[in-house]
């Protein structure tokens, strides 16, 4: 992979872009993703930005999501523009698989294919890219990008405010170790352009249905269990749980961060039954590695702190495999 400064000569002229981010995004894919968009869009270049599936309701808000297209609901379009695309930007993931269902199109695009994220190890797909696992968000390194092209004056209020949200949420409101002095530099900066961190906070975090409110209680009490002796808390979620609830997109999102909040508990584990696999999250506090958990025993991966992976077996049989692993796993 070459450095995404070699990079910068194919955008000299207005150039046709699809941008893409992971299946299921969060709040740093969708905030890269848009922010990316919005820059590339007032450099003169025609720009798509494709989902790989649904974006979260909390998230529709932000400047520019109503015009994404989700590859699920709308494959023909997205492989068009994928098929006319002369370059393809693919943000907040390490590996075409965590695309999902655009995978096989990925790997097919002959265009060349520029990385911008913050994940271990990434797989040598990429023509040029960043990935700096170093960094807060792949929200930051889209500012980086941004100022490496000589265009901080090109961040307006929209480009702003997606950027933000992509920092706020990946560094858990600048709490994660990763929020180092220059996060704070890039935020004062955003902020001068106008944004309302009070709004985006409450759009972000304050906008709950009543039923997902419910849903987190039912959780927190009948599908958690905590584990004192190996310091580790475990949540379960089968798919009849989330049809009692009528679970909708981007409802279990932070699920996995409450248990950290329990005194002593440093390792946090949510396992999901989707209609499709069987998904793991995985958190810690301090010195414990969960992306070597997701790579070693879920076929995953992620950061220290923060990863996740998938299981083959079922969601029962997933669930006694954590536990039996749990003893050897745990952080001391």
């Amino acid at each position: 992979m070459l450095p995404i400064q070699d990079a910068l000569p194919l955008l000299k002229d207005p150039a046709r872009i699809f941008i893409t981010t992971h299946h299921k995004p969060d709040g740093d894919a969708i905030g890269s993703m848009l922010g990316l968009y919005h820059y590339l869009k007032g450099k003169g270049h025609f720009v798509t930005a494709v989902s790989p599936s649904e974006v979260p309701e909390f998230l529709m808000w932000m400047p520019g999501a109503n015009g994404l297209i989700n590859y699920e609901s709308d494959a023909d379009a997205a492989k068009k523009a994928l098929a006319n695309a002369d370059l393809v930007f693919c943000l907040d993931f390490n590996d075409l698989n965590r695309t999902k269902h655009l995978e096989l199109p990925l790997a097919e695009a002959t265009q060349p294919r520029i990385l911008i994220d913050h994940h271990l190890f990434p797989k040598d797909v990429w023509t040029y890219g960043m990935s700096i696992p170093a960094k807060s968000s792949t929200c930051e390194m889209v500012y980086d990008f941004i100022n490496l092209s000589g265009d901080n004056a090109l961040i307006d209020k929209n480009i702003a405010a997606c950027l933000y949200v992509g920092v706020m949420t990946d560094t858990g409101s600048f709490k994660f170790p990763a929020t180092t002095a220059s996060v704070h530099r890039m935020i004062a900066d955003l902020m001068e352009r106008g944004i309302n961190h009070t709004a985006i906070h409450e759009d972000v975090y304050d906008a709950w249905s009543e039923s997902r409110m419910r849903f987190l209680g039912y959780v927190l009490i009948e599908r958690m269990q905590v584990f004192r002796k190996y310091n580790s808390a475990l949540i379960t979620l089968s798919r009849k749980d989330m049809n009692l609830f009528n679970v909708q997109n981007g409802d279990t999102e932070g699920l996995v961060n409450y248990p950290l909040s329990i005194a002593g508990i440093k390792f946090a584990t949510l396992i999901t039954e989707r209609s499709d696999e069987v998904k793991l999250s995985f958190r810690s506090k301090g010195p414990f590695d969960v992306s070597k958990v997701a790579r070693l025993y879920f076929d995953g991966g992620g950061h220290f702190n923060a990863s996740g992976g998938r299981a083959k077996t079922s969601f029962d049989e997933t669930i006694v495999y954590f536990k039996k692993i749990l003893s050897d796993i745990h952080p001391k």
